[in-house]
């Protein structure tokens, strides 16, 4: 009887302590993966609203342009930074509305009027309330004091790489914002387009 007992038990095994150190590490891994998942998904979706905002922003930064020389309100040479002999600010500027000329980032810019739910000062978007109904008395009101636009002309060159091209120019808008917490970081959204000085 002794004997067999013995052998049972030297039958039996189980996990050494490396092995479950090694399944222990294994584990740790995928669980820091699946909370690196979830905490870029939480910052994506906290910033959504703002890219979208820059987004449009932006696109309607170069569309003003083209719509400009489209309507013959700037000539082909004006489409320049005021360092280059054009109306547009050189570097980052905050995002005012447009002055008279109806361009935003030129040196008319001003102070947007208070209206509805937007007090005068930066650019304003009036986002829906608790009711989910735009247009509604509980409106809410997202100051872009965060928020700055740049617009860059830069030359075209040739084909050849190294004539420029007297037509073509290429307009870059950037806008870039920072989140409302210390610890939020500065995101940036571009567009850019070629405009020719012939319609």
């Amino acid at each position: 009887m002794t004997m067999q007992r013995i052998s049972r038990r030297s039958q039996q095994s189980g996990f050494t302590l490396i092995e479950t150190m090694i399944a222990m590490a294994i584990l740790t891994i995928g669980i820091c993966g699946v909370l690196v998942a979830f905490a870029t998904a939480f910052v994506a979706t906290t910033n959504s609203q703002e890219n979208l905002i820059a987004r449009e922003k932006a696109l309607q930064a170069l569309e003003s342009v083209y719509t400009a020389r489209n309507s013959q309100q700037i000539t082909f040479a004006q489409i320049a930074n005021v360092s280059s002999g054009g109306i547009f600010t050189s570097g980052a500027t905050q995002m005012l509305c447009a002055g008279p000329d109806g361009l935003v980032n030129t040196s008319d810019d001003v102070n947007c009027p208070a209206s509805g739910p937007c007090a005068a000062g930066p650019e304003c978007v009036v986002l829906p309330g608790p009711d989910g109904i735009l247009g509604t008395s509980d409106d809410v009101a997202m100051s872009l004091a965060n928020f700055t636009r740049q617009i860059q002309i830069n030359s075209v060159l040739e084909a050849d790489g190294i004539t420029l091209n007297p037509n073509l120019k290429q307009v870059v808008v950037t806008i870039t914002y920072c989140g409302a917490s210390a610890y939020s970081l500065c995101n940036t959204y571009t567009v850019d387009a070629l405009i020719s000085a012939f319609h």
